[in-house]
């Protein structure tokens, strides 16, 4: 199933993502948690770019229409090990 993203900011490191899917488009906030950004070593001006490759991440991993109403990075990151490495290796590739 092919995927499309939407980010939009909504400020204070909040973004609504807009998931289009073959079913439809599913909503989910996502908090680009500071402390995330620092581990991933990424300005806050990068905070949209590591929004989108996360959700990208995620959906590698589960359905779009699984992913919680609220995703917290610093949830992500705890949740799977290798979060932190892939998410540095996509931002360095793109």
């Amino acid at each position: 199933m092919s995927e499309q993203f939407q980010v939009e900011s909504m400020g204070d490191h909040d973004y609504l993502v807009r998931a289009r899917h073959s079913d439809g488009v599913v909503e989910s906030r996502f908090r680009a948690n500071p402390a995330v950004l620092d581990r991933l070593r990424v300005s806050e001006a990068d905070e949209r770019r590591v929004v989108r490759e996360s959700v990208a991440y995620l959906a590698e991993r589960q359905s779009v229409v699984d992913l919680p109403q609220m995703v917290d990075l610093e949830d992500v990151a705890a949740a799977y090990d290798d979060y932190v490495d892939e998410l540095s290796r996509r931002l360095a590739a793109s």
